[in-house]
């Protein structure tokens, strides 16, 4: 379970809970950083690692749920593991659905709470690893000329060859040409795959591939 890239950060005011939960984290090779509130952990500074959050329900000043919608009104993405000693089914299904990964009580097992650790960080990873996929395609995306957008949106549309010479005014060997290209910038190893990164752009914050499709000249 150790994982030196990843951090586990704990928000609890009860001093000897935290401790301890520290030392737990530690014990299974996480590096992990305790605060005692809120305000703490806003003002330390987070490397910009895998991680997840373990938050106390009831804090000094703000409670956990209602800095988990702090959190996400600012657009921090850390997945929230939630502890209490008060819990009640209303404030369980809030944080829930809020998208908290667990809602544990006091006093709880520690491999629960593991285990909990374990899936909040994969959340993240593959969180990253989404992020750094739409960074890539947005980057391709970005190479090809208006020409080559236009011709993949067609493409993904599931026009053929034929018919997209005739919507552009082109010839059919030109459109091949230009596919071709479109299939090499956006490293696209088959038309499934094209449209797959066709549609991901689309749906993750690319230029409008739809208003790609303007008629331009060659």
């Amino acid at each position: 379970m150790g994982d030196s890239r990843a951090i586990v950060f704990v928000v609890d005011d009860d001093a000897s809970m935290r401790e301890a939960l520290g030392n737990l984290v530690s014990s299974v090779g996480l590096e992990v950083q305790l605060f005692a509130s809120p305000q703490e952990f806003l003002q330390g500074k987070r490397p910009d690692v895998p991680g997840c959050l373990v938050l106390d329900m009831r804090l000094p000043g703000m409670s956990g749920l209602a800095f988990q919608q702090e959190l996400a009104k600012a657009g921090f993405p850390l997945p929230i593991i939630f502890i209490t000693g008060h819990a009640d089914v209303p404030t369980t299904v809030r944080a829930m659905k809020a998208g908290a990964v667990e809602f544990l009580t006091k006093p709880f097992l520690d491999h629960d709470l593991l285990d909990a650790i374990q899936a909040a960080i994969e959340r993240d990873r593959t969180r990253r690893r989404e992020l750094e996929l739409d960074d890539k395609l947005r980057l391709r995306h970005g190479q090809l000329t208006e020409r080559e957008r236009q011709i993949m949106q067609f493409v993904a549309s599931g026009l053929a060859n034929k018919q997209i010479a005739a919507e552009l005014g082109l010839s059919e060997v030109t459109v091949k040409v230009h596919r071709g290209q479109v299939m090499r910038k956006m490293r696209a190893k088959s038309l499934p795959e094209l449209v797959r990164m066709a549609d991901r752009l689309a749906r993750h914050g690319a230029r409008s591939l739809v208003a790609d499709t303007k008629v331009v000249d060659l």
